[in-house]
């Protein structure tokens, strides 16, 4: 019985871990040039950039242009904010 405990402890601490940054999600539509590829995603962003629409795209742009993607359009935010 320890020795599930134990690792099933751990696997909730790191579950934890890993979503206190994210306190929303976000439903973006973005774009790809030539040739032209459209995309509707979403993404979990950080408290900071739950607050509006302006925030989360101020946050997101770059992590898409790293992907080669432009931003079009934050549709929604889901939680947080």
């Amino acid at each position: 019985m320890k020795r599930i405990t134990l690792p099933l402890l751990a696997l909730v601490a790191a579950l934890a871990a890993g979503t206190a940054d994210a306190a929303c999600r976000v439903e973006y539509k973005a774009k790809r040039d030539n040739p032209l590829k459209l995309d509707f995603g979403t993404v979990e962003l950080p408290d900071s950039a739950c607050a509006s629409k302006e925030a989360a795209a101020a946050a997101l742009k770059p992590r898409l242009a790293k992907q080669g993607w432009t931003l079009l359009a934050i549709v929604s935010i889901l939680g947080g904010g």
